[in-house]
């Protein structure tokens, strides 16, 4: 796809603005009613998803060039998601998601590019992960488990961790936990250790396309060699590469693709896990934007929008409209639900509609400020309905608001929903 693909969609949109807020009968204080950061933040036009899509149509049509300062309203954007689930509330055909995205892989393809997103491409192609960690490091975090090894055994479950879980020494607790409550019920599970490889989701979110081509051929292959039937990851960015940015580019892994709060849930239910009794505690759930609205599998269209009645655009054959609805929203909170003394309030921003924590879209990587000042709305949100901590089940998520409350006197606890399941 490319700009010219998204001509009729940039031609669509009536700048009605609802990209910029929740939906009206979901509004229950002016404080939280906006969805997009970057128009929260900045409150100018070009940074909502309608200010998007008419830079990239002036761009197509040659009227704009990318200037430094059309450079940072491009990537000052976390493609949360937010603003096409706004915008497909009231039409079908405007994608202000898609085409923010389009207009990233344009400035890689144009050479204007971001210092800080060249760093994180280049750690991806000498060490396969964002950070330039040492691949040789990756699989450290599993050592003493007893995983297996699917680089030289079959496993009927691939644990994928993810780059954040496998180096971040702050969340080691969590992708631990994670492994060993599978383990604990019983599955056959494996790991590709030092040889896992990012999935190349956030190179695809800053613009560089073919780098992720690359990370899901290895996964394809990975997968076939392993015998697996199920590929199982904690890491919601992961999960959403898996689930929507590998059918894009026609790279569909063929598994079950399970985010562990889905798999935790199951076995909840099936009485193969017991939560154990964390006290008593009030929270409230993040739902990352990557296992919410960009959680939904995605269904490639080839086809044409069709006028009928002179006036009326619909497409021929039918395609996938995305709403956010389909993402993993209940999983969750059915296991907060299931853990004794856990007390679970809800914000005013959930599901579908909620607010982003701030670290994707490579926004963390060259706009840290940014990334932060979304966290602490978020925060302050979660406060707002009395809540003692914040649980989420994206490491990024958990990085970022952790992040950004390390120069604060502030005690707010935040948890990843592992965490709590593991018990003390």
């Amino acid at each position: 796809m490319a700009l010219h693909d998204y001509e009729k969609s940039m031609n669509y949109c009536i700048r009605c603005s609802h990209c910029k807020w929740i939906p009206l009968n979901k509004i229950k204080s002016k404080r939280f009613s906006g969805n997009c950061p970057a128009v929260s933040r900045y409150n100018f036009h070009s940074y909502s998803g309608g200010g998007r899509v008419a830079l990239a149509y002036s761009i197509f049509l040659g009227r704009t060039q990318i200037s430094s300062e059309i450079l940072e309203t491009i990537y000052r954007c976390q493609l949360c998601g937010s603003c096409q689930v706004a915008c497909h509330l009231i039409g079908e055909i405007c994608e202000p998601l898609e085409i923010a995205r389009e207009l990233r892989f344009k400035c890689v393809e144009d050479g204007e590019l971001l210092p800080e997103h060249m760093l994180m491409i280049e750690g991806m192609r000498k060490e396969d992960n964002p950070f330039g960690e040492p691949k040789a490091k990756r699989g450290d975090w599993a050592d003493g488990l007893g995983l297996k090894n699917i680089n030289n055994e079959k496993a009927d479950i691939i644990f994928h961790a993810g780059c954040m879980f496998s180096y971040d020494q702050d969340l080691r607790d969590v992708v631990r936990g994670a492994a060993t409550l599978l383990l604990q019920a019983g599955l056959d599970v494996g790991i590709a250790g030092h040889e896992e490889a990012c999935c190349g989701g956030r190179a695809f979110d800053v613009g560089y396309r073919g780098q992720m081509e690359n990370y899901a051929d290895d996964i394809i292959a990975r997968i076939k060699a392993a015998g697996a039937t199920k590929l199982v990851t904690p890491c919601a960015d992961c999960y959403s590469a898996f689930k929507q940015f590998y059918p894009m580019i026609r790279k569909e892994l063929d598994i079950e693709i399970l985010h562990t709060t889905e798999y935790f849930a199951q076995l909840i239910r099936e009485g193969r896990l017991r939560p154990k009794d964390r006290g008593s505690l009030t929270v409230t759930y993040h739902d990352p934007c990557h296992l919410g609205r960009l959680g939904e599998t995605y269904v490639p269209w080839e086809g044409k929008w069709k006028k009928v009645l002179g006036q009326v655009n619909i497409p021929e054959p039918p395609k996938q409209i995305r709403r956010g609805t389909g993402g993993v929203y209940e999983p969750p909170r059915e296991i907060l639900r299931s853990i004794p003394g856990i007390k679970l309030v809800e914000m005013e921003r959930i599901r579908e509609y909620s607010w982003c924590c701030g670290a994707g879209g490579g926004v963390k990587e060259a706009y840290e400020d940014f990334s932060e000042w979304t966290a602490r709305e978020r925060i302050e949100e979660a406060k707002s309905v009395g809540a003692e901590a914040l649980v989420t089940t994206c490491g990024w998520c958990e990085r970022n608001f952790r992040d950004a409350l390390i120069d604060t006197a502030d005690d707010f606890k935040i948890f990843d929903i592992t965490e709590l399941l593991m018990g003390d």
